[in-house]
């Protein structure tokens, strides 16, 4: 194997597809798809699993990406410290963010990046806080941004912002009522139907640990669903079906327009830190450095 035959390899990961693949490396289709085919049987693996919609990773592929994007970041990294195509622009940043971040925060940090650096270019995994912190170690992604602090042997996080969490439900007289008498407690909850993020996520590890200093474990809830997607947490929460802890950014405009209501989570403190992490025993290069100092222009930096 060699460099062009990962190069191909990780691209046509990374985009799902292999005319992409050709469009980012300046390659012919039929190329990329040769570098892929010698892969297959240099390996004796299936690497991709192909159907008429989309391209996926096999179990095999999902491996060797592990291995193929940590040597295409080492060859990154040789040509930046020595100066090699320097201004060829082909410089991809992968920043892998929980859903909080990704959607709220990381818009504002990659204008100002782009405006700045224009020659980087950015690929964006959105996932749970807890695959965020494996990406970063493992080397799939070179930044992270998470609300959860996981691990710290391998990563180092700066926390840039105060994320509240608001219990949120439908705007109908029976919760305008309990609106009025917000501040008596929150032990109506257990008597309500409850739509939590994922196991994973950040927001749901916070509100376990927020309702727990309000007196109220998860034990008591009648969890109903658990959804990843936040906005059809949203629309269910909207239509009746039942009640939600999400982020205070995350229900901003839907309370903002009387769709629906927000109430604290009594004895929470100002909020959870949302995070932005990179791999500490790795190569701290210029666009880590960059970045932070973005994230500190946009939000402010309040080291660890």
């Amino acid at each position: 194997m060699n460099l062009k035959q990962l190069e191909a390899f990780v691209q046509v990961a990374e985009g799902g597809s292999f005319s992409k693949a050709a469009r980012e490396l300046y390659l012919t289709q039929p190329t990329i798809s040769a570098h892929i085919s010698a892969l297959e049987r240099e390996l004796n693996v299936r690497l991709f699993i192909r159907n008429t919609k989309e391209v996926g990773l096999s179990e095999d592929g999902r491996e060797l990406y592990k291995y193929a994007r940590k040597i295409i970041d080492l060859e990154y990294q040789i040509q930046e410290h020595f100066h090699v195509n320097e201004d060829a622009g082909k410089r991809s940043v992968t920043i892998a963010a929980s859903t909080i971040p990704a959607q709220y925060l990381l818009p504002d940090v990659l204008i100002l990046f782009k405006e700045r650096y224009p020659q980087e270019r950015f690929k964006i995994i959105e996932t749970d806080s807890t695959e965020v912190v494996t990406h970063i170690i493992e080397g799939v992604a070179d930044i992270g941004f998470t609300g959860t602090v996981l691990e710290k042997k391998y990563c180092r996080y700066i926390p840039f912002y105060k994320d509240k969490l608001v219990i949120i439900t439908p705007n109908t007289p029976e919760y305008q009522a309990l609106k009025e008498r917000e501040g008596q407690g929150i032990a109506w909850l257990k008597k309500e139907s409850i739509i939590l993020r994922e196991e994973g996520s950040g927001t749901r590890k916070e509100a376990e640990k927020q309702l727990k200093k309000a007196g109220i474990s998860m034990g008591e809830l009648n969890i109903i669903a658990s959804i990843d997607n936040q906005e059809t947490i949203k629309r269910s929460v909207r239509q009746g079906m039942g009640i939600s802890i999400l982020s205070q950014l995350a229900a901003a405009e839907e309370v903002e327009t009387g769709h629906m209501l927000a109430f604290s989570i009594p004895e929470a403190d100002e909020g959870r830190d949302i995070n932005l992490v990179y791999n500490k025993n790795g190569h701290i290069g210029k666009t880590i450095e960059r970045f932070v100092r973005i994230v500190e222009e946009v939000y402010g930096i309040r080291e660890e």
